[in-house]
């Protein structure tokens, strides 16, 4: 069970729907909310806000970006060259 498992209000309710569709996210913040109690840089309960500000900067270190490309192959054709 998580840190973030522990005390449920709309900020937990809020992780829960977080947790269902991005667990991944989930555990990122709740590592996030361990590493910050753990230096002492939490001095009072996450607000809200705090808590959208930590998922901003979980997704943008959990950010993935998706690349296309394309190799075309060159195929000599020509229609010069039809035997029929």
């Amino acid at each position: 069970m998580g840190i973030l498992a522990m005390r449920p209000n709309r900020k937990q309710s809020t992780v829960s729907n977080l947790a269902l569709v991005k667990p991944e996210k989930t555990k990122a913040v709740e590592n996030y909310l361990i590493q910050m109690a753990r230096y002492g840089q939490l001095s009072e309960k996450v607000s809200e806000q705090g808590l959208i500000e930590i998922l901003k900067k979980v997704s943008q270190q959990t950010e993935k970006t998706t690349t296309v490309k394309f190799n075309r192959r060159k195929v000599m054709d020509s229609d010069e060259d039809d035997d029929y």
